[in-house]
């Protein structure tokens, strides 16, 4: 999934709209300086969550979206078939209840529970989910997510319109039985189901709205909207939150303890950590690089620090000169120290990497590496015809708004001044704005952050195979793509991390991508905020979650 990890701008407008916003959270919430509660001792009172989320998100439609400001909001008011544990992120059933899997690990036969419901009383059917699905594999919607639907047997073909729809591998055999067939065996499948591009849809209140592949259709809007998650959407109103709230038509809603979810947009992410320490969020999304010392210095027990599977990148649009030379891509990859930027941007809470894979992916790391080798980045420089940068022509970096990601846009402007005497300029966008352009392969160099779906190196891997939505460079290789298709029939681990490894190489050798970090996860979490699990993904389920005063809790 797309990281975007807070968003700032122009400082001082942006202030200011956003302290506009946020003092009327606070007369709506009915604060007032006689009571002086904040807005997290009226939200615990209340079971109210007011989560930082970052940006103001760009819709909740699973098909639409795969950044994780989004991401966040999906998970709190759809399920799929099966969920995680928050603790041990092993696989539990959520609207199926139970599970048969052939001996071959091919085809799947899934029982839904009968008192599933969406969250305007209808009964979720295994209907739904093979209409869902058919909607993702629809070309005119633009489904950033569409590869991750190639699992079951003949959807890709399907897509190409190879075959029709009796051949796709998801079959309704009643109301609560759906059987699956995979195009090969997929270790990571049961994953793959609770990730939000298998979720399913209300295809029957889409089409209310308009047709079922029109991504403008508003049916996701509030009044409009109808999930079958723990949740649904109550308000949004943009600059200022997206609320979710207790879904009462929801299968295991004697669990959920939440009555809301306020998602706030907070772009600045010094103004995040002073709310926070205000007592006015129980969660932010980030904290900035500046202020993580103190916290991890000090020990406090409110910032959460720990490995999360993530890889930050810039990718580069090969599309367009000079960038469709090889050589200019390996000398800026080449060119870029990881471990004074980690050290003197990050203050060593980043783990520097070269590669875009996590290392240890259940055993995988890659052996390929992109290495600071600034010899070797000169010399491809001079080949490529810009000896010492001579004649190289302005490029330009994007990033989306943030305090961070303009420091590290910063530093690696300048080393590629110092190391490579080439100009570069930044460009800072807002988010909305920012997954446009790249989008529209109107970039040439842009950051980029990605955690992974499902623990497994295919997900970050298959992101920059040609089909994958998620691949911003317009770069295609034929072998890459075959090879990652190979691995997808492979069972003997060993080899399909060969497969792997030998796919990554290409990768790495042709740079469409220049890998910085591996992030670890840096917030600040309410001691006051119960059920959150530290884990890898940083998944938390919704429905696990509670508020709980310190008081209470020391009684």
């Amino acid at each position: 999934m797309l990281i975007n990890l807070l968003k700032a701008n122009t400082f001082n407008i942006k202030l200011e709209r956003f302290l506009a916003a946020f003092f009327s959270i606070v007369l709506l919430a009915g604060l007032s300086a006689c009571d002086r509660k904040t807005l997290v001792d009226l939200g615990t009172e209340q079971q109210i969550l007011y989560f930082g989320n970052g940006t103001d998100v760009t819709g909740v439609d699973p098909h639409g979206t795969n950044g994780m400001p989004e991401m966040r909001i999906i998970n709190s008011v759809f399920e799929g078939l099966v969920s995680k544990d928050p603790k041990t992120l092993e696989i539990v059933p959520a609207v199926a209840d139970r599970w048969e899997v052939s001996e071959d690990n091919m085809t799947y036969t899934f029982h839904l529970r009968e008192d599933a419901k969406w969250s305007n009383g209808d009964p979720v059917t295994a209907h739904d989910f093979v209409n869902s699905w058919l909607r993702g594999l629809m070309p005119n919607l633009g489904n950033e997510t569409i590869t991750s639907l190639f699992v079951f047997k003949n959807a890709e073909k399907f897509y190409h319109k190879k075959v029709d729809v009796s051949q796709v591998g998801f079959k309704a055999l009643d109301d609560h039985h759906l059987k699956i067939e995979l195009e090969n065996p997929t270790p990571y499948f049961l994953q793959l189901l609770d990730y939000i591009a298998l979720f399913p849809v209300h295809t029957a209140s889409i089409k209310q709205f308009g047709e079922l592949d029109d991504p403008a259709n508003p049916w996701s809007k509030v009044g409009n909207f109808v999930g079958n998650g723990p949740f649904t959407l109550k308000e949004w109103v943009p600059g200022r939150s997206l609320v979710v709230a207790r879904n009462s038509y929801y299968w295991d809603a004697k669990r959920v303890r939440l009555n809301e979810i306020h998602f706030m947009p907070i772009e600045q992410l010094l103004v995040e950590e002073r709310m926070f320490k205000a007592h006015h969020l129980h969660r932010t999304e980030w904290m900035p690089y500046s202020k993580m010392p103190a916290y991890r210095d000090r020990s406090d027990p409110e910032y959460n620090h720990y490995p999360y599977f993530s890889t930050y990148f810039y990718i580069l649009n090969v599309t367009k000169p000079p960038l469709d030379d090889v050589r200019v891509r390996r000398a800026l990859a080449y060119s870029v120290d990881r471990k004074t930027l980690t050290e003197s941007v990050t203050n060593n809470v980043q783990i520097p990497t070269g590669s875009l894979t996590p290392p240890n992916t259940l055993g995988y790391t890659s052996r390929a590496q992109i290495t600071f080798d600034l010899e070797k980045a000169r010399q491809l420089l001079a080949e490529a015809g810009y000896p010492d940068g001579k004649g190289f022509p302005n490029i330009t970096l994007s990033f989306n708004s943030s305090e961070d990601h303009r420091k590290i846009a910063e530093a690696i402007q300048q080393m590629w001044k110092k190391n490579l005497n080439i100009n570069v300029q930044l460009k800072n966008q807002e988010w909305k704005v920012f997954l446009h352009e790249i989008k529209s392969l109107n970039h040439n160099v842009a950051r980029m952050g990605w955690v992974g779906d499902y623990i497994d190196p295919n997900t970050f891997l298959e992101t920059l195979t040609s089909m994958s939505g998620d691949n911003r460079t317009g770069w295609a290789n034929k072998q890459y793509d075959e090879l990652i298709r190979k691995a997808a029939t492979i069972s003997d681990k060993a080899e399909r991390f060969e497969t792997f490894q030998q796919a990554e190489k290409i990768l790495l050798d042709e740079v469409p991508l220049i890998p910085l970090y591996n992030y670890t996860t840096n917030n600040l979490i309410s001691t006051q905020l119960k059920g959150y699990h530290q884990n890898i993904l940083d998944y938390y389920s919704y429905k696990h979650l509670y508020l709980e005063s310190d008081k209470k809790a020391s009684e």
